[in-house]
């Protein structure tokens, strides 16, 4: 059954380049009423699986959506994204973003309610088909799950000033960051402030930085006698998980993005340097103040050409893995070099190795894995933040 399943994907896969052909100059398609509609299809073919990823060894669909947006009324648009993919050969669906927003607060004011991505970091926002490598750094795959969505309410501010400052504060439930709570923190599980800013030094060059701030109530319960309780056949599965791994009460955050291209035309060419840290504290109701969990991620990508890109990050994590009433310190680096290939705005093929190392307390690091990744949308597809 799991072989006719990866031929399904692979046959969807080839029917859909070829439709991609005939619709590359079509408009998005819309409804009477303005909505438009898009979908995302992506699929991988990974050697080896990446400790804490979340793509599993062979062919698999990855994170492909359908998704409507458009405008409710005079002052509100609305947004929804039904998410599809595969893990350990089973297919998996969820409704990963319905939302509605406005658009016509006063003073720079907007407000969001619904489900949607929090805009804590650089990348949490973006679709994970929509980034430079087929995985997510180590910082997000280990602190928020990949890629964390929640449901809550969000209120943005954006200041009147000459350059771009944005100050934004979120509530959500929390059961998405961390789904087995050891406690009841009621309807509010996590909160977030966000201060964004950035600007244009000429034509050729801008920036944008970030700070961000994650107040998670909900502490993680304990699960060390529940892996004892795993046979070996579950820890092949090991590297695949919901949620966050690694979560704390307090978690800081720090993006710095420059961006490169010659008279403002990124289309011919264009180089991004990227680069995040995050620090976790207050652990658990057993950890004491100099416990904390540190990611960082340092990537630089070149479109050397309107149709070519490569790219290079390297990540590192360092983590206190609770057992019981004491920590065991964990660490892991990760190195990938990325080639992506886009004939036309709406494909991308992309190759990638990476490897792991130094692994301390991690069971399956990848010593090396090849991904190769094909991504093609159909209809609208929300444009890409800076």
């Amino acid at each position: 059954m799991k072989n006719l399943s990866f031929s399904l994907i692979a046959a969807a896969g080839l029917l859909a380049g070829g439709a991609a052909l005939a619709q590359e100059r079509a408009p998005a398609p819309k409804s009477a009423t303005g909505w438009q509609f898009g979908a995302v299809l992506d699929t991988t073919y990974t050697s080896r699986a990446l400790e804490l990823g979340a793509r599993d060894k062979g062919l698999q669909l990855g994170h492909s959506d359908l998704s409507a947006s458009g405008a409710l009324g005079a002052h509100l648009r609305g947004h929804a994204v039904a998410m599809l993919e595969t893990h350990d050969g089973q297919l998996e669906k969820s409704i990963e973003e319905f939302w509605l927003e406005t658009t016509t607060l006063p003073v720079g004011l907007q407000a969001r309610a619904g489900r949607f991505a929090s805009q804590i970091g650089y990348l949490n926002q973006q679709h994970m088909h929509a980034d430079d490598f087929t995985e997510r750094p180590l910082l997000y795959r280990a602190f928020l799950g990949g890629h964390w969505n929640d449901d809550g309410l969000r209120l943005n501010w954006t200041a009147p000033t000459p350059f771009y400052l944005m100050l934004g504060a979120e509530v959500f439930r929390g059961k998405k960051l961390v789904a087995e709570a050891a406690n009841d923190p009621g309807r509010v599980g996590a909160a977030t402030l966000v201060a964004k800013m950035g600007a244009d030094l000429n034509r050729s060059h801008s920036w944008q930085l970030g700070l961000s701030h994650l107040r998670n109530r909900r502490e993680a319960a304990l699960e060390e006698a529940h892996e004892h309780e795993e046979g070996a056949d579950e820890h092949e599965h090991h590297h695949h998980h919901h949620g966050a791994q690694f979560t704390g009460r307090k978690t800081w955050m720090v993006d710095a993005t420059w961006k490169w291209a010659p008279n403002g035309n990124n289309r011919d060419q264009q180089l991004r340097l990227s680069f995040e840290a995050a620090q976790i504290s207050g652990l658990n109701r057993y950890a004491s103040s100099g416990d904390r969990q540190e990611a960082n991620a340092l990537a630089a990508v070149w479109r050397f050409n309107p149709s070519w890109e490569v790219g290079a990050r390297a990540d590192w994590l360092r983590v206190r893995m609770p057992h019981g009433d004491h920590f065991h310190s964990g660490l892991l680096r990760e190195r990938s070099l990325m080639l992506a290939w886009k004939p036309t705005h709406m494909q991308a093929v992309r190759l990638q190795y990476t490897t792991q190392r130094d692994a301390v307390e991690f069971e399956n690091p990848a010593k090396r894995s090849v991904q190769l990744q094909y991504v093609l949308a159909f209809g609208a597809h929300g444009a890409h933040s800076y």
